[in-house]
């Protein structure tokens, strides 16, 4: 059988899904909660299926990989695509959580009347046909498309081929659960096509989306700005810092420093780089860095004292801080690697940060509410925590219940992007009879007028 060019493919993928805007923005709030649960209940049905094709995945990232020389990072990549039945279990639960959420749909958010009787209101309505392209796992998979459906949007989304059959079995059982609860054809759709053409025809298709949702690491970010035709409706580029004040608890401040790298150092809101008060610097950083070099193989890049502060205490046997560069400072790293710059005080903090942005994440922690205060105020970042991991901004954390993503972008919706930021607005106006008059012409003008006559 002839398989039909990816483009064609696209086209009528995307069509159908054009054609089910209309219909799936109608749907009532009880429709959609219902098709969420019938969709948990169908993932929980097939856990089987699931898994086994997520072995055939396996398999396949491994004779991928056959005689990649680095062992390590063959296993990384293939715990990396693995999943067992907890993961099958926390789909549902994503699921059943998105359906719990309130209806974002409809809320008003704004309302006044006007001199003339006029009444003015803003509700929240979908913003229509979105795209997304990932690069994550299917957990991410199942947020994109139960987020966009609680919202009332028709989402089209490319997920990585490293998951290939898994998603096959996961889009069915979403696919045949979404039907028998009415949710129109289309609503949608995960593109089967394994090929790099696929989400580049999709980043391109500019008449058919009305915005489009990276979510994956700086290549995807890159080549999404500079091909997409559409508003791009979450970016999670940007470099995350967390600063530590001289007044602070040193036990604290190490867990929320080890937390915001190792909890997940792939995830855009990880630590990239540690700025740390030169005053605290000796009793707070040696423990911290060994534990980062040997316990949890971070590679750490230091500026000129942080690498001189260690070469006088690391013995034999252990790994060495790197010199950074310049690009460091400005790198988003997304993996085991942080920099780290001793600081002269909370005002170079401030500098560094505002030079070397755009930041995604940025945390302060101290004891002092001034530095707090002025730290939250000061900062330009998607999201400013106070004492707190920067893993902590996300969607689950911050009461938003899940999200499609973490913007750090300045239109639109900075932060995690949840069911509100995949809303827009929508004036309604309500009348009796009012009508638009021309404006009174200003006298200076009427005077001018009258100058000129003969």
């Amino acid at each position: 059988m002839v398989e039909v060019p990816v483009k064609l493919y696209l086209d009528k993928v995307l069509k159908t899904a054009r054609e089910a805007v209309r219909p799936t923005s109608l749907l009532t709030g009880p429709v959609r909660e219902t098709a969420l649960r019938a969709m948990a209940a169908a993932i929980a049905e097939k856990e089987e299926a699931i898994l086994a094709a997520n072995e055939t995945d396996v398999d396949a990232v491994g004779k991928s990989m056959t005689g990649y020389e680095n062992r390590e990072r063959v296993r990384d990549a293939v715990a990396r695509i693995r999943m067992a039945a907890d993961d099958v279990k926390a789909l549902v639960d994503r699921l059943h959580r998105i359906a719990d959420l309130p209806d974002p749909l409809g809320e008003v958010l704004g309302r006044h009347d006007e001199p003339n009787g006029l009444q003015v209101g803003r509700v929240r309505v979908p913003i229509g046909l979105i795209g997304v392209i990932s690069e994550l796992s299917p957990l991410e998979t199942i947020e994109a498309i139960a987020l966009c459906l609680k919202s009332g949007n028709v989402c089209v989304f490319r997920g990585s081929p490293d998951w290939t059959h898994t998603q096959e079995i996961i889009a069915a059982a979403l696919t045949t659960a979404m039907t028998e609860a009415g949710i129109p054809r289309g609503a949608c759709t995960i593109i089967d096509r394994p090929e790099k053409e696929a989400a580049l025809e999709l980043i391109k298709s500019g008449k058919a989306l009305d915005a489009i949702i990276p979510r994956g690491g700086a290549g995807l970010r890159k080549v999404v700005q500079e091909q997409a035709r559409v508003p791009i409706l979450c970016h999670d580029g940007g470099i995350t810092h967390v600063y530590i004040d001289d007044d602070v608890e040193i036990p604290l401040a190490q867990n929320i420093v080890v937390n915001s790298k190792v909890q997940n150092p792939s995830a855009p809101n990880s630590l990239d780089t540690l700025l740390v008060h030169q005053g605290i610097a000796r009793p707070l950083l040696s423990a911290l860095i060994l534990r980062l070099l040997d316990e949890f193989k971070i590679d750490i890049y230091g500026c000129p004292k942080t690498v001189s502060l260690m070469g006088q205490m690391l013995m034999t046997g252990h790994k060495a801080v790197k010199p950074a560069q310049e690009s460091d400072w400005r790198k988003q790293f997304q993996g085991p690697s942080m920099a780290i710059k001793m600081v002269p005080g909370f005002d170079d903090a401030l500098a560094h940060i505002a030079q070397h942005g755009p930041s995604h994440t940025c945390v302060i922690v101290t004891k002092s509410y001034e530095s707090a205060m002025r730290f939250t105020r000061e900062v330009d970042a998607g999201s400013v925590l106070v004492n707190a991991s920067s893993r902590l901004n996300a969607g689950d954390s911050l009461g938003f219940g899940a999200d499609i993503g973490l913007s750090s972008a300045r239109h639109h919706a900075r932060g995690p992007i949840g069911l509100n930021q995949l809303t827009c607005e929508k004036y309604v106006v309500f009348g009796s009879g009012q009508l638009r008059h021309p404006h009174p012409v200003p006298l200076a003008y009427e005077d001018a007028i009258m100058l000129k006559r003969p």
